[in-house]
């Protein structure tokens, strides 16, 4: 009995070993990246495609249903109700620290990735690559990157220029770009849009971390 729990425990800490290893991994090329994607989040920023661009009350409102502790987390959040286990610096480092992401066992480098992003970015260059990345869904021209292309390409302006419900379904399409239409008369979009005008009038909130649907705002 003593052998067989001697040799679990040294299983479980063998793979604990294993799991900060890759997360150092996924750290470290963030880090090698660094550079590379200052410059890129600068050249967002400096032509208008950062968050600043969005506007105070815009900003705010992205933030809110997409990471609320954005500002205050070092890219990991597991606590704030509607955030979710998906951080937006964790979303980020998916798109540019991976040739591929898979699931599962990829999500420890990913995290990792994540904390190297905010050890060297500022959250405004992280914000800006996580908007240029981020899928929009299908569009006319095929399927859409980027929040603010998205934003020029369905409705012919920039983010914030256009109307109040259609900035809020640019915030919808981002939890599930391939369920929603983008700019067509989408009823499971349009839910989507009522219960996040609910969340941001402070109508409701979300029941728990992992509330991301906001199924607290569907009443």
């Amino acid at each position: 009995m003593k052998i067989a729990l001697k040799l679990t425990a040294t299983f479980v800490t063998l793979l604990i070993v294993a799991a900060l290893s890759y997360a150092a991994v996924g750290y470290f090329d963030a880090v090698r990246d660094a550079d590379n994607l200052q410059q890129r989040a600068n050249s967002l920023i400096s032509k208008g495609s950062g968050g600043d661009a969005l506007g105070n009350v815009r900003y705010r409102q992205i933030l809110m249903v997409q990471d609320p502790k954005f500002e205050q987390h070092s890219g990991v959040d597991m606590m704030t109700p509607g955030a979710g286990i998906t951080t937006i610096t964790q979303s980020l480092a998916k798109r540019v620290g991976f040739e591929k992401f898979k699931p599962g066992i990829g999500k420890i480098r990913q995290t990792g990735y994540a904390l190297g992003l905010e050890s060297q970015l500022s959250k405004d260059q992280i914000l800006a690559l996580w908007l240029d990345t981020v899928e929009m869904g299908k569009g006319p021209n095929g399927w859409m990157t980027g929040f603010h292309k998205a934003s020029q390409t369905i409705y012919g302006q920039q983010p914030h220029e256009v109307e109040d419900e259609q900035f809020l379904s640019l915030v919808a399409v981002l939890i599930a770009p391939a369920k929603y239409n983008l700019g067509k008369d989408d009823a499971a979009l349009q839910q989507r849009i009522d219960r996040i005008s609910k969340l941001l009038s402070g109508e409701c909130s979300p029941k728990d971390n992992s509330d991301v649907w906001l199924e607290s705002c569907a009443k």
